[in-house]
């Protein structure tokens, strides 16, 4: 079926989803919206989470799309359950395929858990976690300080490493732990520092191979992988400034993308 994959993001983090997507699903168009003007979603009410998840997937349902990607942790923990059941197209998180990835990993049990404050709030990994392997052992951590660095393209150097040396104090209690789940899709973009800070002997888990995975699978079993072999152009939307992510999706792709544009989604509030 020719039609696009829609994937969200609360900013440029759910890139490396569309990274791995792109490699995984050559033949598949995608339409990729971040809401960079509202990022970051971590600090953010439940109530404001859904209502601006809303919004990004009702303007990607203008776009006719066959499959929706929820490449954001924190909207994948409060939206994920009701996205599936009031969409009639199949809906795809980031946090079950990332707490599959990091139970493979693991040779001893013993599970970090880094996220924006929201999603550890939810407690949607730890949950998940124990539904899958019940005799784990999970310490969960807030990083707030991340998205925000990420989203300014601070991704190495001095500031980075001390902002990721600060947050990850906590977790040295946590001494038998050997895997480390990137709970947040901005995260791997700061993954050469954080696997710095925290040793090479941690495995940094990352959702963004496993979600694609799981897309392509989900494409097969509902006969809705593209068939056809016409040339196509991948899109790209941002609710914020068009410059600052272009200068981050130059660093993902390594090369810059013509097919952006900036769109407003959000609806008055009565």
């Amino acid at each position: 079926m020719n039609k696009p994959i829609g994937v969200i993001d609360s900013g440029v983090g759910g890139l490396t989803v569309v990274h791995e997507l792109m490699r995984q699903l050559p033949r598949e168009k995608l339409i990729y919206l971040g809401d960079t003007l509202r990022c970051p979603y971590g600090p953010r009410t439940a109530k404001e989470i859904i209502r601006f998840t809303w919004e990004m997937v009702d303007f990607l349902l203008t776009k006719d799309i066959k499959m929706l990607v929820v490449a954001c942790n924190t909207a994948t923990a409060y939206t994920l359950e009701e996205l599936q059941k009031k969409l009639t197209i199949p809906v795809v998180g980031v946090i079950q395929p990332g707490a599959r990835a990091a139970i493979k990993s693991t040779l001893n049990n013993h599970i970090g858990i880094i996220g924006t404050e929201g999603t550890i709030r939810s407690n949607a990994y730890s949950n998940a976690l124990s539904m899958l392997k019940p005799d784990l052992y999970t310490i969960s951590l807030a990083c707030p300080t991340f998205v925000p660095i990420v989203e300014k393209g601070i991704l190495s150097g001095s500031l980075a490493e001390r902002t990721v040396e600060h947050a990850l104090l906590p977790l040295k209690k946590f001494d038998e732990m050997d895997t480390l789940i990137l709970g947040c899709t901005h995260y791997p973009l700061l993954k050469e520092v954080i696997q710095q800070v925290v040793g090479p002997e941690i495995t940094l888990i990352s959702s963004s191979e496993e979600t694609a995975r799981e897309t392509s699978t989900i494409l097969q079993i509902n006969q809705l992988l593209n068939d056809e072999t016409e040339s196509f152009y991948h899109q790209f939307y941002t609710t914020g400034d068009v410059a600052s992510f272009t200068s981050l999706t130059k660093r993902i792709f390594n090369s810059s993308i013509d097919n952006l544009k900036s769109v407003a989604i959000e609806k008055a509030v009565i």
